[in-house]
């Protein structure tokens, strides 16, 4: 066995993320058996509260034993009927991993251009959609914030385009990045579907997703022919345990989710979207004072579409991310991760999502920096960038 580590190491990828100790202690329970009323309590709990965050007070939510690939394919599966297709706006890789499941489900997808290092080319997506004169689109699917990325896309604007075009489609976001470290108010913005899972802002483990949506897309779900079962919402909407989760709910998870949306709750979701924005401007000023060797610098070329879950940090051609990452992990005790798809090698990101607070980014920032040196990344003076604007922001306060 090897030697135990003292301390805790860092959790800093994009997901999953630090889960609070609240979150745990809940998670301890012994199950109950399935006619135990506290077991309707706490589905729902997880459902009112879901909805608080998603700032939706009537859209109905259904429960995964999932991760955010098993909340696309519930998507895929009760929103596109045959004949259909979705319109997938391009983010990067995971609006292009959304797409291909898609395809593999045998759905036809459109896609509009994705251009690197920018958000959602809103313009194409309302061409498409005027382009659609037979309305074959049935949904838009948009991925909110591109963890691979690292940019978030603004939701207004297309649902702007959706209603300039006239076009019946439905607008379906995905905000597993997003919710509850962006501004998403579902019922503001026109969004027809979320969908989401449990293991980033939502500060619990891997293993629940979840579909929210409204009365409009319930509508399109009950005329869809396609055929379902584990997936299907209107198997699914009933008042019954065994009914909304097609089976035995996964209750340790779901008591954890019941935690951690009384902690958001508790310390209320403005506070929440703030905590997040200081901790994306720490990370800022740092990666701003690495930047300054020449040899780092951000893949989000739009400083407002930067997100507030992560960062996206691109490195010289050749640099061996995983090898930077390894020094980071093992050495200094700090987890991030490397970039996917097309940016895989050319990049890293740092998380700063869910349950973290000013000293847990400054360790992280701190030891990135390190690794960097040990590697021989050419970088100015991040930490103390970012150390800086801590200090500022506590004079302010004061």
């Amino acid at each position: 066995m090897p030697a135990r580590i003292p301390g805790r190491r860092l959790l800093h990828s994009p997901g999953p993320t630090p889960i609070p100790d609240e979150v745990l202690h809940a998670m301890m329970r012994q199950p109950m058996d399935m006619g135990d009323p506290r077991l309707d309590t706490i589905i729902a709990d997880c459902e009112s509260g879901l909805r608080a965050v998603l700032g939706s007070a009537q859209a109905d939510v259904f429960f995964y034993g999932a991760n955010g690939h098993g909340a696309w394919e519930a998507a895929i599966i009760n929103l596109l009927a045959p004949g259909k297709l979705a319109l997938v706006p391009g983010t990067g890789h995971f609006s292009e991993s959304w797409a291909l499941q898609t395809e593999a489900l045998g759905r036809e997808v459109r896609r509009t251009p994705w251009h690197e290092g920018w958000p959602i080319d809103v313009a194409a997506v309302e061409q498409a959609l005027r382009d659609d004169t037979q309305h074959q689109i049935a949904a838009v699917f948009v991925v909110h914030t591109d963890t691979s990325s690292g940019i978030t896309s603004a939701l207004a604007p297309l649902r702007a385009a959706l209603d300039a075009t006239r076009h019946p489609a439905l607008l379906v976001a995905d905000v597993v990045a997003s919710l509850a470290s962006e501004s998403f108010d579902m019922d503001t913005l026109g969004v027809d579907v979320a969908l989401g899972a449990s293991q980033k802002g939502l500060m619990c483990p891997p293993g629940l997703g979840f579909l929210a949506m409204n009365a409009r897309a319930f509508q399109v779900v009950q005329a869809n022919p396609t055929p379902r079962y584990y997936w299907d919402c209107v198997l699914r909407k009933s008042p019954l345990a065994y009914r909304k989760f097609c089976g035995t709910p996964p209750q340790n998870l779901l008591a954890g989710l019941q935690a951690a949306l009384a902690l958001l709750q508790q310390e209320g979701m403005s506070k929440v979207l703030a905590r997040h924005q200081r901790h994306r401007a720490l990370v800022h000023a740092a990666v701003t004072g690495w930047g300054q060797g020449g040899a780092l610098g951000f893949f989000g070329r739009d400083p407002a579409s930067r997100s507030a879950a992560v960062t996206t940090i691109t490195v010289p051609a050749g640099t061996d991310v995983d090898a930077l990452r390894a020094v980071a992990r093992e050495d200094f005790q700090v987890a991030f991760a490397g970039a996917l798809g097309p940016l895989q090698g050319r990049a890293f990101r740092l998380g700063h999502l869910g349950d973290q607070n000013p000293a847990n980014v400054l360790g992280c920032l701190a030891a990135v920096e390190a690794a960097l040196q040990v590697q021989g990344l050419p970088i100015g003076s991040g930490v103390q960038r970012a150390a800086a604007l801590l200090a500022g922001d506590a004079r302010l306060r004061d």
